[in-house]
């Protein structure tokens, strides 16, 4: 019974160093490794736009999916003007086609689109999601996509006492990676109008292939992508002229038949 003794005691000490090795010191060190191997894009953070003029210039009013807005350029070559899905009659996407080689993309997203995502991708559950994420970060897109963008690997918290803190920022730095397209790279910039906040993904002063606009409400969310390969303007798209688009966007009733004005 002498002998017995010690020896329990040593099998509970080292089945305890086992358990506080995998409850604590193993998320430590995936937090770790989940930092040291994020993207450089995952520590851009937004900023505000340095040029918040709007550009004047003769335009086009046009209409899709509920939402109406103004681009400033008035070469629409509206027989390219494609649709999507091609298979479906519940249209969400417009590809607009412009003769300088200007494209541009606008989708309608549905409200809590974030919310619909995580859970079916993570955690199974919309009650478990909020509970990793909290309720304040996950009660619209907006807040759950400002929460990401302005995470960054310096904000993990390594030495957390829970296991959840440690998930969390993991999955953060895995979706902020994922979902921020290249153009991210050269800034993330704060955007809004009267009813809708977002985000810009890309300088349009660094000319690039794409620029991507993201702006959210309550009652549903917009992306624009702006596509600039084939455009025949030196300068590109300016930052006003996303401004003069931004600015003008506001919801109309919806007829029964979508189409640009």
């Amino acid at each position: 019974m002498k002998l017995l003794r010690p020896i329990l005691l040593t099998v509970f000490i080292t089945l305890i160093v086992i358990f506080v090795s995998v409850q604590w010191i193993g998320p430590v060190t995936l937090s770790f490794y989940a930092a040291r191997k994020a993207p450089p894009v995952a520590r851009i953070v937004p900023t505000d736009l340095k040029d918040k003029s709007v550009s004047n210039v003769p335009g086009k009013k046009l209409s899709y999916f509920g939402y109406e807005f103004e681009v400033p350029w008035s070469d629409l070559d509206e027989t390219q003007t494609k649709l999507y899905p091609i298979k479906s009659s519940e249209k969400n996407l417009v590809t607009l086609y412009f003769r300088s080689g200007l494209q541009l993309s606008m989708k309608a997203i549905p409200p809590r689109e974030w919310a619909k995502v995580l859970p079916e991708a993570f955690t199974g559950s919309p009650q478990a999601t909020e509970s990793l994420f909290g309720h304040e970060t996950m009660k619209s897109d907006y807040s759950f996509v400002k929460t990401l963008y302005e995470f960054t690997p310096n904000k993990m918290n390594y030495w957390a006492p829970s296991q959840g803190a440690h998930v969390r920022g993991e999955l953060l730095l895995v979706i902020k990676s994922s979902a921020l397209v290249k153009s991210a790279a050269s800034g993330i910039f704060n955007v809004q109008n009267q009813n809708y906040r977002g985000f810009q993904q890309g300088d349009p002063e660094v000319r690039q292939d794409g620029v991507t606009v993201n702006l959210y409400s309550d009652d549903g969310s917009v992306e624009m992508i702006f596509i600039q390969k084939n455009y025949k303007s030196s300068a590109g798209v300016t930052q006003p002229e996303i401004n003069r688009i931004i600015q003008s966007l506001h919801r109309v009733p919806q007829p029964a038949q979508m189409a640009g004005r």
